[in-house]
C-alpha cells in the first residue's frame, strides 16, 4: 500500500518533533521576555513588546519564513561580500526553527502576560515588603503560580506550533512532510501519503492533549474549578 515508503516517512517524523520541540523552547524564550516587557515600567519595552506581537501576530507564517530563509539569506550574504567573509547559508532547521519560535513567541507573550496578570497582585507586593528583589519575586513568587493559569492557552499555542511544522518542509527541511511529498510524487497516490501524514499529526495532536490535560490537573490541586 505505502510502496516501501512508510519507514523513510516515519524516519522523518523525528525530523519534525524535533523542530516542534525546539520551536517550542525558543517561544518560552520570546514569550516570557515579551511578556515581562509588556508589563514592565520601561515604556520604550513596552512599545518594542507592543509592536513585537502586534506585527508577528498579523503576519502568515509562511511568509515570515520565505523571508527569513531566502531574504535573510540574501541579506547577509550581501554584507558578507561587503567585508569579504565567507558566504553564509542558513540551515533549512535553523531557519524553521527560528521562524516558528519567533511567531509563537509573539502568542504566547499574550498568554504568559494573562497568566501573569491572573496571580494577585498582592503577592508580589507581599513579597517586596519582605525585602526580596525584583528578579526574585518574578523566579520564586510569580513564574511558579503562572503555569497554571498559562497552561491552557499554552496548551492551544503548542497543537498549532506542532501543525505549523509543517510548513517547513517548504524550504527543503528532510522531515515526514518533505518525504510524504517525495514519494506521492513517486507513486502518484498523494491521498495515501497524504493522509499518512494527517494521521500521525493527529496522533502527536492527541498525546499532547492528554499529557497537557494530566499537566493541568496536577498544577490544579486543591483549586475549586468554577461551574456554571
Amino acid at each position: 500500500m505505502l510502496h516501501g515508503y512508510g519507514p523513510a516517512i516515519l524516519g522523518g517524523l523525528g525530523a519534525t518533533l524535533g523542530v516542534a520541540a525546539a520551536s517550542l523552547a525558543l517561544a518560552c524564550v520570546f514569550g516570557l521576555l515579551g511578556a515581562v516587557a509588556k508589563l514592565s515600567g520601561v515604556r520604550a519595552l513596552r512599545w518594542a513588546a507592543e509592536v513585537y506581537t502586534t506585527l508577528i501576530r498579523g503576519l502568515p507564517e509562511l511568509v515570515l519564513m520565505l523571508a527569513i530563509f531566502y531574504g535573510g539569506q540574501t541579506l547577509l550574504n550581501s554584507l558578507a561580500e561587503r567585508h569579504d567573509w565567507a558566504l553564509i547559508e542558513i540551515p533549512p532547521l535553523a531557519a524553521g526553527v527560528g521562524t516558528i519560535g519567533f511567531i509563537f513567541g509573539a502568542y504566547l507573550t499574550e498568554t504568559f502576560r494573562g497568566a501573569i496578570l491572573a496571580i494577585p497582585r498582592g503577592q508580589a507586593e507581599a513579597a517586596l515588603a519582605c525585602g526580596m528583589r525584583r528578579g526574585q519575586v518574578l523566579r520564586r513568587i510569580v513564574l511558579p503560580q503562572m503555569v497554571r493559569h498559562a497552561i491552557p492557552g499554552f496548551a492551544n499555542n503548542w497543537l498549532v506550533m506542532v501543525k505549523a511544522t509543517a510548513l517547513v518542509s517548504i524550504i527543503g527541511l528532510d522531515d515526514m512532510v518533505h518525504r510524504a511529498n517525495l514519494a506521492a510524487a513517486a507513486t502518484r497516490e498523494p491521498f495515501t501519503f497524504y493522509m499518512l501524514i494527517a494521521g500521525l499529526y493527529l496522533v502527536i495532536t492527541t498525546v499532547s492533549i492528554l499529557a497537557l490535560s494530566r499537566l493541568e490537573k496536577r498544577f490544579s490541586l486543591g483549586v475549586r474549578a468554577v461551574t456554571f
